[in-house]
């Protein structure tokens, strides 16, 4: 089956959270500066096959759910979930209907941890003609049947596997499975529908960091973890754009009010194009015109936030986190210091981090070179990230 098979991806976050202990839902709870959800919705987004995602919230939630995930429900569906989890997936899977996706992705957002590596032999299984699939790890414990509070009997764990997400299916199959189920028991995943209508389910292999936020404590260790198996990379940028009359002038996500605008081929935001290079830079993954060539005309007069935004994703996919960013803008004018707050909430915002870790700051260069005459605006910037170590 051709690898350019449409992929879609649905994202479970419409429990309670109750085993977790936490006054909010778990899923909504912050991880590594982010809403937990976010984490495996920029896991998704950063893979090249999954092509469109939905997220299911609780009933009632999605404006609590746009409320909290921000610029980052950009080219996402938002559905109310049901009253249990297999009633979540098959509103999910009704919404993609009008898609017809090849495939399907089915995922609890209590998995923030999600590598690419796992998501690339689901596919690959499907690829191969199985109709489902899904990560397994071995079984390393001794496991006994409790009896009260006494051991009984010890349960081979040969043929035993822990069973992870996302799984993966043919869409339609999937589909049909869900709304096929009579069953009065409630399955536990969407694998044991698939096998109840008489289809196969293929195993691979699954990863530790695939661990799941349930009960109280988890959370805090992998706030732990997350911190502990992480190195510290930086990158740089620079951008310059002609100032040119006739357009209007971005800058840091804001149009700042000026009587000239910077020309380009998207909306020229110096500051944020800067950026964009400092974070691919840090993730060595190239500069923005590598991934948005000024060549492809769907970017003409595109907003730089959303280079932004994918600049994010790119890092959550490589399970990193932003620190902090830097961007100093170089102009004679206009002034940046009655515009530098704002700046600051709007990247904070699409950065998805506190307003504290982002730096904006500017300078001149005392009438000299371009920027001096008033030609242009240039601007450069820093950023530091962490990813995981031997990334």
């Amino acid at each position: 089956m051709s690898s350019n098979t449409h992929v879609a991806a649905i994202i479970l976050a419409a429990g309670s959270g109750s085993r977790s202990g936490s006054s909010m839902p778990k899923q909504y709870r912050a991880l590594a500066g982010r809403p937990l959800l976010a984490h495996s919705l920029a896991a998704m987004r950063g893979h090249g096959r999954i092509a469109q995602i939905v997220l299911v919230v609780p009933a009632g939630g999605e404006a609590e759910g746009r409320a909290l995930l921000g610029d980052r429900v950009d080219r996402l569906r938002i559905v109310e979930g049901g009253e249990t989890r297999r009633l979540s997936v098959h509103n999910a899977l009704e919404a993609l209907v009008p898609d017809a996706p090849d495939h399907v992705l089915i995922h609890d957002s209590a998995r923030p941890r999600l590598p690419s590596a796992v998501i690339d032999r689901l596919l690959a299984a499907l690829d191969g003609g199985a109709k489902g699939a899904m990560p397994v790890l071995p079984v390393a414990d001794t496991l006994v049947v409790a009896q009260e509070a006494l051991a009984g009997d010890v349960v081979d764990r040969a043929m035993l596997r822990r069973v992870q997400t996302p799984q993966a299916f043919d869409f339609a199959a999937i589909l049909a499975a869900h709304r096929g189920w009579t069953s009065a028991q409630e399955p536990t995943d969407d694998a044991q529908m698939l096998r109840a209508a008489g289809q196969d389910v293929l195993l691979v292999e699954g990863d530790a960091a695939l661990e799941k936020i349930t009960y109280p404590g988890d959370h805090e260790r992998m706030e732990l973890q997350l911190s502990e198996a992480m190195v510290s990379r930086t990158g740089m940028g620079f951008d310059v754009h002609r100032l040119v009359a006739g357009e209007e002038l971005w800058l840091g996500g804001l149009l700042i009010p000026h009587s000239r605008g910077l020309s380009g081929h998207s909306d020229a935001d110096v500051a944020i194009h800067a950026l964009v290079d400092a974070i691919l830079g840090a993730l060595a993954e190239g500069d923005i015109g590598s991934h948005f060539p000024p060549s492809d005309p769907q970017w003409r007069g595109a907003r730089s936030e959303h280079f932004l935004a994918y600049a994010v994703e790119r890092v959550a996919a490589r399970g990193g986190r932003i620190d902090h960013v830097d961007v100093t803008i170089i102009c004679e004018a206009p002034k940046i210091g009655p515009h530098r707050d704002a700046m600051r909430r709007r990247l904070a915002e699409i950065l998805g981090v506190a307003e504290g870790r982002v730096s904006v700051k500017a300078t001149t260069t005392e009438r000299l070179g371009l920027t001096g005459r008033g030609e242009g605006i240039a601007a450069q910037a820093v950023a530091t990230v962490r990813l995981p170590e031997g990334d």
